[in-house]
Parts: C-alpha cells; sequence; structure tokens
C-alpha cells in the first residue's frame, strides 16, 4: 500500500525573490495551488515535508493530502516543481488539486522485464529507446511504472507502443509509432590495411618525379637491345 503524506501549509503574503529566500533560510518553501474545485491560491509548506514525498516510491506521482490552515484540505498532486541544479533542493512547486473522478495526465516511467531471445541466444543488445510514457489516469490508479514484457523479442525486432498492453483504466497518449525498445547488432568497426606488394616503391602512382614526368607505377630501370652501348 502507497504511503499516505499530509503537508501542512500556510496562505503566503509576501512575494518577490528576497521574501522566497528567507523562507528558504526558515525550512519552507513558497508554492501555488491550483485546479478541481476553488481558486489559485499561494502558500508556503515545509521543504522536508515536501522532499519526503518526492524521495518515496512514487515521487512526484505521489497523491497527498495539503491541510492549508484557514482553508482546509485537499487532495493534490506536484503539477512542477523547480529543482536547484547544483544544490538538488527543492526551491518552488506547483501543487494540482483534484475534483472527484478526475483522470489527470502524468507521465510514469517504463520497466524492461525479461531477458530477451536477441540478446539471450543470438548475441544482441538491448537498447531502450522510450523510458517515460503519458497516460491519462485517475489519481489512485497511477501506476509506479508501465511494465513492458521483451522476453520473445529476437534479434532486429522492436517493440512499439502500440504494443505495450496497460489496465483498462489507464489510457496512453503517446503516439503508437513511437519506439519503446529494440534488440540489435553491434558492428565492429575494421580497419582495412593496404597491403604495398614486395619490390613496389613506395612512390604514389600519378605524382611526377625529378625530370617531370610522370610515374604511371613501378618501372623497370633496364635497357632492351635498342639503346646505346
Amino acid at each position: 500500500m502507497a504511503e499516505k503524506f499530509v503537508v501542512k501549509a500556510e496562505v503566503r503574503e509576501g512575494r518577490g525573490t528576497n521574501f522566497a529566500r528567507r523562507l528558504r533560510r526558515e525550512g519552507k518553501i513558497p508554492a501555488n495551488v491550483y485546479g478541481g474545485e476553488g481558486g489559485s491560491i499561494a502558500i508556503t509548506a515545509n521543504l522536508k515535508d515536501l522532499a519526503a514525498i518526492i524521495r518515496s516510491d512514487t515521487g512526484a506521482n505521489t497523491l497527498f493530502s495539503l491541510d492549508i490552515e484557514g482553508v482546509g484540505e485537499s487532495r493534490v498532486i506536484f503539477q512542477d516543481r523547480q529543482i536547484d541544479p547544483v544544490r538538488g533542493r527543492l526551491l518552488h512547486a506547483d501543487l494540482r488539486r483534484l475534483a472527484k473522478g478526475e483522470k489527470i495526465e502524468i507521465t510514469v516511467p517504463i520497466n524492461l522485464i525479461g531477458s530477451p531471445i536477441g540478446v539471450r541466444d543470438e548475441g544482441g543488445l538491448l537498447e531502450q529507446q522510450l523510458r517515460e510514457i503519458r497516460v491519462l489516469v485517475l489519481p489512485s490508479k497511477i501506476p509506479e511504472s508501465i511494465d513492458v514484457d521483451v522476453e520473445e523479442l529476437a534479434a532486429n525486432e522492436s517493440v512499439h507502443v502500440s504494443d505495450i498492453s496497460a489496465d483498462d483504466d489507464i489510457e496512453i497518449l503517446d503516439s503508437p509509432e513511437l519506439l519503446v525498445a529494440s534488440v540489435v547488432f553491434v558492428k565492429e568497426e575494421v580497419e582495412e590495411v593496404e597491403e604495398i606488394e614486395e619490390g613496389l616503391e613506395p612512390g604514389i602512382v600519378g605524382e611526377e618525379d625529378e625530370d617531370g614526368e610522370t610515374v604511371e607505377g613501378d618501372q623497370d630501370e633496364s635497357t632492351d637491345g635498342d639503346g646505346e652501348d
């Protein structure tokens, strides 16, 4: 069973970069809540509470309860988030409030299952071209991943989005033609070595000699019987 999270928050009055920096020094971050039943609300929440959700098994796809002081509690999910590229810390979050029975569009990871025949018996290499897929699903039905069985995949064969079998309550939104995974052969580069025949000069055919004559190939320096003695 997925872990249940409850995050307490307060309505945010302040705005601007300096205000946000002060919040972060206090261990809090600014966030916005919108969607569902109700208007947009600017809030502050504890960084450690939101970070714990992102670190959970379901990560940013986790559905959790947001309890805003003076407003009430609602079910929300991460819609977007800003991460510090250096420290990896959460800086800001957009949270989407969910209405009862509302499906949401979300991205979930693709998990390849099995060892393909083309790898196991034919010496091929399994390549995964698509690692995430967009789906439309009820929040309570969000899967941790979409499993794709590649056990019977032979060399030079592929799996596309159209081949994925998902539960009836999950609608796949990505194009059916998208390539998910394939078994390929890795060709080794063979260096071609030109052999120089024994007895040939290393000169290049077509270059000129000292007298300005063009070299046509290997030449015999001996004279025939018509030459001067």
